[in-house]
């Protein structure tokens, strides 16, 4: 059975602390597998593994697979796609390319299929991924091209593509899409096409750093503004810094400095969790 993300992680909680929403995977990269390792590298199997040992060193309340992460390793392993990204002139192309290979949706396929059996229903699952415009400009850089800020258009292209893509994972039992904007965040009105695929299959859909009034667009929203669910408490928490109460927010999310030795990681989620 596929659980409700916003129930699991907004319900009454009565005298139990908080869910605790994490992004570790570049810390259990670094600690598990060493400098410039690869979970993604060597196969569902492989990944599943390191999955399983990531959640066991810091137990979140939510496990994540990182699709950012699984084209960026694709790409680094396959040259070729990226000169067949940079092959025409528009805006969308990059984007659109690396989207249609099929080698990445049979893996995700594989890796989401093995995750969900080995979780059981226990804990949520969630495909995390770079928002439309935000992929817009990571494949722009990618293939050396410039980023047009404020092309709403493409926006919306790429969410149609992103939407055809996670019909790859349609018939697995996720619980969520996270969406997460860079620095500058892009026009989410405009992510209507995957948001619409998303909650046709049944997944609450999570925006995390959206521009503030844009928050009602999603299910869950995660930031640092007054309209949140989800409060992002990662720079002040590894920082040291006193853990904020949620007020307007009804669950914590952190992501881990890739950089952090372990005791100070397990103190600060210690501290997050009391």
């Amino acid at each position: 059975m596929t659980l409700s993300l916003a129930e699991y992680l907004t319900g009454p909680r009565g005298s139990d602390p908080p869910r605790v929403w994490l992004e570790s995977s570049g810390y259990a990269r670094r600690l598990l597998l060493g400098p410039g390792g690869d979970p993604w590298a060597e196969g569902a199997a492989k990944y599943l593994q390191f999955l399983t040992q990531a959640c066991g060193l810091l137990r979140p309340d939510v496990v994540t697979v990182n699709l950012g992460e699984l084209f960026r390793s694709w790409l680094s392993r396959h040259p070729d796609l990226v000169s067949d990204m940079g092959a025409k002139k528009r805006a969308t192309y990059p984007l659109r390319r690396m989207l249609e290979e099929q080698g990445p949706r049979d893996l995700l396929d594989e890796v989401c299929g093995a995750v969900a059996n080995s979780l059981g229903g226990q804990a949520p699952l969630v495909l995390s991924m770079p928002s439309p415009h935000d992929w817009l400009r990571e494949t722009a850089e990618i293939t050396g091209r410039d980023f047009d800020t404020e092309d709403l258009d493409a926006s919306e292209d790429a969410a149609m593509y992103m939407a055809d893509f996670i019909r790859c994972v349609s018939t697995r039992p996720l619980s969520g899409l996270l969406l997460e904007e860079g620095g500058a965040p892009g026009p989410a009105d405009r992510y209507t096409p995957v948001l619409n695929a998303a909650r046709h299959y049944r997944w609450a859909v999570a925006g995390r750093n959206i521009t503030a009034g844009q928050e009602a667009l999603f299910d869950l929203a995660i930031g640092t503004g007054p309209d949140v669910q989800g409060l992002d408490v990662g720079t002040v928490l590894f920082a040291g810094g006193p853990v904020p109460p949620l007020s307007g927010g009804a669950f914590y999310y952190a992501k881990v400095p890739e950089t952090h030795a372990p005791e100070q990681v397990l103190d600060a989620l210690k501290r997050l969790r009391m």
